[in-house]
């Protein structure tokens, strides 16, 4: 074998076994690099990878233009697991009832029919809101929040919500886990921090890649940093 091809082999090995021992950060870094992924990896195991939601914002196209001009349009920054979503190079400022902002809130694109912005308990506190804990869209009776774009600024009288813990897979994932569409799910995660987790909603789609959604809050309690595999409680 020629030292080249030796070496390259050698790093390959090296990189395969760090990314077994330690999941991608890819979550914690709010990007999903393109290429050997852990979710992926976990996917290739039949089990159920997670995925870190940190706070971000959706904007419909209307209330794009506003924070950043007329005609303006989402600019990819960094490809997200589920097939279609990016994390976009535009962000925002956010303020709650405090007279108090959060920085550099990462909008996600495509944009959407219906502007929000999902936070964290944590983000929540320190904005002065109580959100609701709700899937993403159901805005209704939500908390108020303003976004601040480099244009201009919105004032959204509801819009601010904690996300609903939930799970994306596709119909086949879903029968074959034996989930239907409302069931409430639970996970038990294992490790020095071994939690279980309750409430969690299926999401099932065709457009889906499987793929459990926690926010920050519930994966620093639990130790978690993205790309981990977890299973079904069935107890």
């Amino acid at each position: 074998m020629r030292d080249e091809a030796l070496i390259e082999l050698i790093t390959h090995k090296v990189l395969e076994q760090l990314q077994t021992e330690h999941p991608c950060s890819g979550c914690v870094l709010r990007t999903c690099a393109v290429g050997d992924r852990a979710c992926d990896a976990v996917l290739k195991q039949n089990k159920i990878p997670v995925g870190v939601s940190a706070r971000h914002a959706h904007v419909t196209q209307e209330h794009l233009e506003i924070l950043y001009g007329a005609g303006h349009q989402l600019a990819a920054h960094a490809p997200l697991f589920q097939p279609g979503a990016f994390a976009a190079a535009e962000t925002v400022t956010i303020v709650g009832r405090r007279i108090r902002a959060i920085e550099g809130i990462r909008i996600l694109g495509p944009v959407r029919d219906y502007t929000q912005v999902e936070l964290a308990r944590t983000d929540a506190i320190r904005l002065g809101l109580d959100p609701p804990i709700r899937d993403s869209g159901d805005i209704e009776n939500s908390e108020p929040i303003t976004l601040i774009g480099p244009n201009g600024s919105i004032f959204l009288e509801q819009g601010a919500i904690c996300a609903t813990r939930h799970i994306h897979m596709t119909p086949e994932d879903a029968k074959n886990l034996g989930v239907c569409e409302g069931d409430s799910l639970k996970v038990h995660i294992h490790g020095n921090r071994a939690l279980t987790f309750e409430n969690i909603r299926p999401k099932i789609s065709p457009s889906y890649v499987l793929q459990m959604h926690l926010d920050t809050d519930d994966a620093n309690s639990a130790g978690l940093r993205g790309g981990e595999a977890i299973e079904l409680s069935r107890d």
